[in-house]
Formats: structure tokens, sequence, C-alpha cells
């Protein structure tokens, strides 16, 4: 059994789901100048995120879902960084709010690593 991966896959598929059940919650993590709409690149992202999840629970594709993981977690990047600049120039963020955008993008660094380990414990 490898449990990171697992765990990794019941987080991701909490987040997958998460997208359709509060999509209002992502809308400031998707860049402005993306084209299509927020609401097209909350679903899709959604979409990655629980189909990662279902790769990373499957044996046979744990180690490419982990390393797709990964993969999705780097390029979520930018919509973080994106949230966080919008929120500390809104005039109606708190400061606590402010913190916590800020605290959040160092956290992007050990998921990466979470993926990591878990598709380097995988045996396929």
């Amino acid at each position: 059994m490898n449990k990171p991966a697992l765990t990794l896959s019941a987080f991701l598929a909490s987040a997958g789901t998460m997208h359709f059940a509060r999509p209002r919650f992502f809308r400031q993590a998707v860049p402005k100048h993306l084209p299509g709409g927020k609401p097209f690149w909350i679903k899709i992202s959604g979409v990655a995120e629980l189909t990662v999840a279902a790769a990373i629970a499957h044996p046979r594709t744990r180690r490419q879902g982990s390393l797709a993981a990964a993969a999705l977690f780097v390029a979520v990047f930018p919509g973080n960084i994106s949230m966080a600049l919008e929120g500390l120039a809104s005039p109606r963020a708190t400061r606590t709010r402010k913190a916590l955008l800020l605290a959040r993008l160092p956290l992007q660094a050990p998921l990466v690593a979470w993926a990591l380990r878990a598709a380097s414990e995988s045996q396929n």
C-alpha cells in the first residue's frame, strides 16, 4: 500500500469536487488574461484534479498519476500568485486574508514533493 499516494488521491478528489460544489471560491485563482472565462477554467481544473486523483488511486497508473499531480501543482501556481496579488490589491481584504494568501504560496512546494514521493514509492 502506498499511503502517500492514496492520501494524495483523496486530497485531489476533494479539491476537484470543490471546484464544482463551491466554484466561487476558485474565481480569484483564475488569472484574468486566460481566454474562455473563469467558469471554464474552474471546471477544467476540477476535472484535471479528479482525473489525476483517479489515476493515483489505481495501482497501474499510480506512478503516472503522481507525476501528473506534481505537474498540476506546478501548473496552477501562477493562479495562486494571481489570487494573492488580487487579494493584496483589494481594499476589502483584511490583514488576515492577505497574510493567508501570502502564506499559501510556499505550500505549493510540499505538494509537489508529496506527489513526487508518491511517484517514487509506486511500483510501475
